[in-house]
């Protein structure tokens, strides 16, 4: 009976070991030491935001929520954020063609920087990513067919 007894404070000290310790993993937390951006877009086919400044590098958090209430087949919204200099509007043609990846085409997803899917009505959808270290105009915008022409875009400006 001793040596069970022996074994029962060792048991206890493994199987607490590793209560109330702070979780110290590496997981990224982009908005924890930097902005969180809440983008609404509904039925209008407008973002409420077209304007996002950030420093260099900064963490960022997007997050995107269709309030719109037409079936994605007919009013599906995403969020692309393209590298300065990028021309929006052919990257925008492009994608016309892209039913079968969200509308993101192909050939052009280098030109891309962060973004986020396709969402139906009352869906949202998030990114984490580090601001872009160049200063500069990053466009963002809706590659939905027709939500870019109509207004659906906006600009990050990194400063």
């Amino acid at each position: 009976m001793k040596p069970r007894l022996l074994l029962l404070p060792a048991l206890v000290a493994l199987v607490t070991s590793g209560c109330g310790q702070k979780d110290s993993s590496t997981a990224p937390a982009a908005a924890a030491s930097g902005q969180t951006i809440e983008i609404t877009a509904g039925d209008t086919m407008k973002y409420n935001i077209t304007s996002i400044t950030a420093k260099p590098g900064e963490d960022l958090k997007v997050i995107l929520t269709n309030n719109g209430t037409q079936p994605a087949e007919v009013m599906a919204h995403n969020w692309v954020l393209l590298q300065a200099g990028s021309d929006v509007a052919a990257f925008d043609a492009a994608a016309i063609g892209a039913k079968d990846t969200q509308y993101i085409p192909p050939a052009l997803t280098s030109e891309i920087v962060a973004h986020i899917d396709m969402l139906g009505p009352r869906k949202s959808g998030e990114v984490d990513f580090k601001a872009p270290t160049t200063p500069g105009d990053y466009p963002f915008l809706c590659t939905f067919p027709a939500h870019y022409q109509v207004g659906m875009k906006g600009v990050l400006t990194v400063k």
